[in-house]
């Protein structure tokens, strides 16, 4: 017998409750989850910060059966999946780059219902057998997550995504559950009629942050403008720069200037990024700076200021990762730094995204004699792909290089992922009577029993392990760690699946001969054309100091809202003066934390590190003083008041 709306309500509470911990839903969340246990197609358009996640983990649980996600962000899934384990939620996830065995017990898992969740890759969808497979799986819901990637309009279409409506196909009556972050109106059609949507069920909540206040600033000199605003502010912070290189320069810079922080690329061993991760997430370092690898999936509230260095491509890009700031509610700042230069380099972008198609046609002919795939050969193989030896085998300029990769998984010829750094995983294979009279060596038999020590879950599903950790207990190298794991798994006492962090091709189709190889215009033409309006869209926000931010932003994404916000720089510099209390307040903040750091600060220094006008600055330092939580000098130096 169906269940009414009532006890749908009551059972998606108590699973809340039961998993996560939380009394109620965020704005939306239980609109859509209901949407989707009323076996409506539906597309819910949450901003970042906003809990997409949980509006497809929660029907999952209420559902009897198993919830495929297709994601093509594999760390996330791998970090979600994790999370999920934790809960005691049984959820696993695939993606080509897997060694077979894995993928294969993993399947087998989810073909018997021991599974509830899997998370997947897309081009885990281009595989016959896999479609066959989940024939036979219970599948009772299909999420498409970061759904923008299905639509040729957005800014970052995966061909991929359009084998999901083989997924249709096969189950014809189950409902889909489409998500993205940001998504103009023409994307928000071509998401829904590329899915097949019966019927045009959408959730939206604004792309207005009320708490959110977007700043431009211009200059030459960044590093020493960032140094000077993290100087007169307070808070958790993210500074986006484009690349990997400077991620530790400016890194070092803030250090060198008394600030905290810590830098984050996608190049970095799990254990690196986890331990910086975690530092800043604990307030151990107060300022993260990173590519665009960082940010998804990191739950922190609290992070008072974003600020961007570098000027991103497309303003998909700019919203998600500013929304990233205030997710508590609590008054913060999205700042962008900009310079004249930064528009030649925006345009330069175009040129390296889009390198000329000969040059395109060899990175592929090179790509199959690098990984040895013959012509005619490589279908539905997956090859590890050293990135950077590639480069400086063949001579070739990375930048372009990675883009002719990138264009020809856009095209179909194959995928290239550098989003694979793995742990390693073990799985028991021999039962326990066997583990008792088992002599494998000294070693050998030393990291097993660490293993059954350190970790659960050993014998029903792989686990991931550290060889560093183990070494470490054992006092051993992880050299010695290495060939324990691979002696155990000869012996078939366990299968050991080594950490990865090398880049992966998978061939989606046959390797063909060059001159087989074009860019059509949906691929290489009109994805140019539309980058190239995204740039000139960003850059009008940069640059554009008559409309409010906030307004710009809006009507990109398709809301008619002329109300300005009141609170970027734009509206800032019409009103003499501002009455926003929360504004004040970080100030009055930034103010004494300047103050508390010497005995005696001079005026003028305190003035110029504030991210306001200077005359409101002065206003509200002599307003302090009046009320006695400063004071001021002889030599104009301002001091705290003690009593207070």
């Amino acid at each position: 017998m169906s269940q009414t709306k009532e006890e749908r309500i009551h059972k998606i509470h108590d699973i809340l409750r039961k998993y996560w911990g939380y009394d109620s839903f965020r704005p939306l969340q239980e609109d859509i989850i209901l949407s989707v246990l009323d076996g409506n197609d539906t597309l819910g358009l949450l901003p970042t910060g906003g809990g997409k996640s949980l509006t497809f983990q929660i029907p999952a649980l209420a559902l009897d059966g198993l919830t495929l996600v297709v994601t093509p962000l594999i760390s996330l899934m791998k970090d979600q999946v994790d999370g999920l384990r934790a809960r005691n939620i049984r959820a696993a996830y695939l993606h080509a780059g897997m060694p077979r065995s894995e993928q294969r017990h993993i399947i087998d898992k989810c073909t018997y219902g021991k599974i509830c969740m899997l998370y997947l890759s897309p081009e885990k969808l281009r595989s016959e057998s896999f479609i066959s497979d989940l024939r036979s799986m219970p599948v009772r819901l299909i999420v498409v997550d970061e759904a923008h990637c299905i639509s040729q309009w957005g800014y970052d279409f995966r061909p991929s995504y359009l084998k999901i409506h083989l997924l249709r196909e096969h189950f014809p009556g189950l409902p889909v559950l489409a998500l993205t972050a940001s998504a103009t109106p023409e994307v928000v059609d071509d998401i829904m009629d590329r899915l097949s949507f019966r019927g045009r069920v959408c959730y939206s909540r604004s792309f207005s942050r009320d708490n959110l206040s977007y700043i431009a600033r211009y200059g030459e000199n960044k590093p020493e403008r960032l140094c000077r605003i993290l100087h007169s502010t307070r808070g958790s912070a993210i500074v986006y720069v484009r690349s990997r290189r400077k991620t530790r320069e400016i890194a070092e810079i803030l250090q060198a200037s008394g600030i905290s922080s810590e830098f984050y690329h996608a190049g970095l061993d799990i254990e690196d990024k986890e331990e910086k991760q975690n530092r800043w997430k604990n307030g151990l370092s107060r300022v993260m700076v990173a590519t665009n690898a960082f940010g998804m999936g990191i739950d922190k509230p609290d992070v008072r200021m974003v600020v961007h260095l570098d000027l991103p491509s497309s303003l998909e890009e700019y919203y998600q990762e500013a929304g990233r700031a205030g997710r508590d509610g609590k008054p913060s700042y999205a700042v962008l730094l900009a310079a004249q230069r930064d528009k030649s380099s925006l345009n330069r972008r175009i040129e390296e995204n889009f390198p000329p198609t000969d040059f395109i046609r060899r990175v592929y002919e090179l790509a199959g004699n690098f990984v040895d795939v013959a012509v005619g050969s490589g279908y539905d193989r997956v090859f590890d792909f050293n990135f950077t030896e590639f480069c400086d085998r063949f001579k070739l300029p990375p930048i372009y290089t990675r883009s002719a990769l990138n264009l020809l998984t856009q095209a179909g010829y194959i995928e290239y992922s550098d989003d694979t750094a793995a742990r390693a995983r073990v799985i028991i294979l021999a039962d326990k009577q066997e583990l008792y009279n088992l002599d494998a060596g000294n070693n050998a038999d030393r990291v097993l029993q660490c293993l059954l020590r350190t970790y659960t879950g050993l014998f029903a599903d792989y686990v991931n392990i550290s060889e560093s950790s183990i070494a470490s207990k054992l006092n051993i190298s992880q050299q010695d760690v290495y060939e324990a794991l691979l002696l155990l798994t000869r012996m078939h006492i366990l299968h050991y699946i080594p950490r990865r962090t090398n880049p992966y091709i998978y061939y989606t189709t046959s390797r063909e001969l060059p001159k087989h190889v074009t860019m059509p215009d949906s691929v290489y033409k009109n994805m140019r054309k539309r980058m190239t309006d995204r740039i000139k869209a960003m850059e009008t926000f940069a640059f554009d100091t008559l409309q409010c931010r906030e307004t710009t932003l809006l009507r990109y994404f398709g809301e008619h809202n002329d109300t300005e916000c009141g609170r970027c720089d734009v509206c800032r510099s019409r009103k003499p003066a501002t009455t926003n209390d929360d504004e004040d307040n970080l100030l009055r903040e930034s103010i004494l934390y300047i103050a508390s750091k010497k005995d005696r600060t001079p005026f003028q220094e305190i003035i110029s590190q504030l991210a306001c006008r200077p005359d409101k600055g002065i206003a509200l330092i002599r307003k302090m003083i009046d009320e006695e939580y400063l004071k001021i000098d002889k030599s104009r130096n301002i001091l705290i008041h003690k009593h207070k």
